[in-house]
């Protein structure tokens, strides 16, 4: 079964379009299978930022209470068992 497909339409400036259409013809994809990888890459991207942002806000919460090391980790998590 083939998957549906949602017709779009995007405005580019000049410039853009024609490095956006140089760009497939150099990856030899057509103009809708380039913009499904950018935005799958964008969307990879954006996770990642998320992750490493929810990471950093993980670190200093852990340092804020006094939680420096692995053995620091680990004393907590086994130290209720």
């Amino acid at each position: 079964m083939k998957k549906g497909r949602v017709a779009m339409t995007i405005s580019l400036p000049p410039d853009l379009a024609k490095n956006y259409e140089k760009l497939a013809r150099q990856e030899a994809k057509n103009k809708s299978q380039l913009f499904r990888e950018m935005f799958s890459l964008y969307q990879t991207r954006a996770r990642e930022r998320e992750f490493f942002e929810l990471q950093r806000a993980g670190a200093k919460l852990a340092r804020d209470r006094g939680i420096l090391t692995e053995e620091d980790v680990e004393r907590i998590v086994f130290g209720s068992r």
